[in-house]
């Protein structure tokens, strides 16, 4: 998987920007970015969130808000697209480039079906019924999804990860555009599915002949697939070339951050009391059929034998998409039903009614894997952290002092108190959502994908928090992650699920060194190259 054209030789310019810059009043968002794409190539913006990678590519298109003003030019086919009449750029836009947004579940209409979301743009087109439905069937076909048939009546909530995603990739490529942007393609997705979205592109572009602008945070990951990198931080650029020649020669501290993965040292592993115990675990969910959705047999999400997590200890459960890892977390939780004994402070919550149940939910919180979405819009950092210690009736000082103290534990001044969540960045939410959860001064925490959506920086900020705050509290975690540097990180043992079973129980070191099966070291070596 290495860049497949030779930049001495490059096939003619197709898209060129010159002197790019975008700006909010005076403030300057992007200053000056500048390049040339060529016929088949792949360029890689990359940076942490706020380099303005995305809105780079959001002003080629003409789709920046109106507060924001840009200047320079946009040249594709000898136009300039910033001066360029609306209705020429509307027929630029989807049909010769087009996007694939970063967050397919947000970015796919909620009340259409898969037939309708890629098929849409195909009926404008004049298409009769028929021939839509054959080219979407086609296009499913194109970018790997197995049987699309049975895809195409479902909605963007009835698909995987890999799916939904495979869907936008299809509907993006419906007109044949010669030019396609991918913000982020493969953030959420585990290592293999990642790998998979990547190479489906790759190959689509040697197929079609299309050029493609990858977005991305992982400077490694895009080391494999992009021919040019532009390294961006802040709006400004970096570091620019051949993407060989930017790992080989990094020219600035920013960049070479940028390559380093290293998340350093999980904890010593630490013999102590058991915080929580799992045996003959099992989560079904019913398989309904029919227009009058009769139960027509189970299908399981998990099976798991025996778990031990001893205080102060850290179990990473890893695995690809549909493998079983959140189920697992919501049973623990007791947020669904499960069978089988789940043992905390030597109490069988599956055997306790949910009176019996609420003493215990203070000392296991779990931190879910979007906080934007789990965090109230419309409260306050302040009232979101206190909001576990209402129930309590303490009095309101005691309150705000143990705010304060969840913050100072965070990493975060009482001057983020009254913030709302949308005026916090990605890492400042997750901070936010540890908050909430440590206020209650819990024994086990469960942790689902707490790092999947940041960049590399503020994943290795996150991962250094848990780990202090494991050892300063002799905290437990149960950690879900697809990230396997992050696991390494924090975890003294790991468990490997794959559809719905364990396939592998070591413990983290000794699991790196010698995977007992070929799945644990097909995941090993995928996240090699994340």
């Amino acid at each position: 998987m290495h860049p497949i054209h030779d930049i001495n030789c490059l096939p003619s310019v197709i898209l060129e920007v010159k002197q790019l810059q975008i700006q909010h009043e005076q403030h300057i968002l992007l200053e000056n970015l500048s390049f040339q794409l060529h016929q088949g190539q792949t360029l890689a913006l990359v940076g942490e969130s706020g380099s303005s990678k995305s809105i780079s590519c959001l002003a080629l298109l003409g789709l920046l808000p109106q507060s924001l003003s840009r200047s320079g030019s946009v040249i594709y086919a000898d136009v300039d697209l910033f001066t360029c009449r609306s209705q020429h750029l509307q027929a630029i836009r989807g049909h010769k480039i087009a996007m694939i947004f970063q967050d397919p579940m947000t970015a796919l209409n909620p009340l259409h079906q898969v037939d309708k979301i890629v098929g849409e743009v195909l009926s404008l087109q004049g298409l009769s019924k028929q021939q839509v439905c054959q080219k979407v069937v086609q296009l499913l076909k194109d970018v790997g999804l197995q049987h699309p048939e049975h895809l195409l009546k479902r909605y963007p909530h009835q698909l995987s990860g890999g799916q939904r995603q495979r869907v936008m990739i299809a509907a993006a490529l419906a007109l044949d555009p010669e030019i396609l942007i991918a913000d982020e393609p493969t953030t959420a997705l585990d290592v293999t599915l990642q790998l998979q979205i990547l190479d489906l592109l790759k190959n689509l572009q040697q197929q079609r002949k299309m050029s493609l602008i990858l977005i991305s945070h992982d400077l490694n990951l895009v080391r494999h697939y992009a021919d040019d990198v532009i390294v961006m931080n802040q709006g400004r650029v970096e570091q620019q070339g051949a993407t060989e020649q930017v790992f080989q020669h990094p020219a600035t501290p920013y960049t070479r951050e940028l390559m380093n993965h290293d998340f350093g040292q999980a904890l010593a592993p630490v013999m102590s009391t058991t915080v929580l115990q799992l045996e003959q675990l099992l989560v079904q969910y019913p398989i309904k059929q029919g227009w009058l959705n009769r139960v027509t047999g189970q299908h399981t999400a998990v099976e798991i034998d025996s778990l031990q997590v001893h205080q102060g200890e850290c179990w990473g459960i890893v695995g690809e998409s549909g493998s079983g890892k959140s189920s697992m977390a919501l049973a623990i939780a007791r947020l669904i039903q499960s069978q089988g004994k789940i043992l905390f402070q030597q109490r069988d919550l599956n055997t306790l009614n949910q009176k019996q149940l609420r003493p215990f939910r203070t000392d296991f919180q779990m931190v879910f894997q979007d906080p934007f979405s789990s965090l109230n819009p419309r409260l306050t950092v302040e009232q979101l952290i206190a909001e576990g210690l209402t129930v309590k009736q303490q009095p309101e000082h005691e309150i705000a002092a143990q705010v304060s103290q969840a913050l100072v534990d965070v990493e975060l001044d009482d001057s983020f108190k009254l913030r709302y969540p949308h005026e916090l960045s990605g890492g400042q939410r997750q901070r936010v959502a540890l908050a909430r959860a440590l206020i209650l001064q819990p024994q086990l925490m469960i942790l689902d994908e707490p790092t999947s959506s940041l960049d590399r920086s503020t994943q290795r900020a996150i991962v250094q928090l848990l780990r202090r705050l494991q050892q300063q509290y002799q905290l437990s975690y149960v950690l879900i992650s697809h990230d396997l540097h992050v696991v390494r990180a924090i975890a003294q043992n790991i468990l490997v699920l794959r559809e719905a079973q364990v396939v592998e129980m070591q413990a983290t070191e000794a699991l790196f060194a010698h995977p007992q099966s070929p799945y644990t070291q097909q995941l090993i070596q995928a996240s090699q190259y994340s």
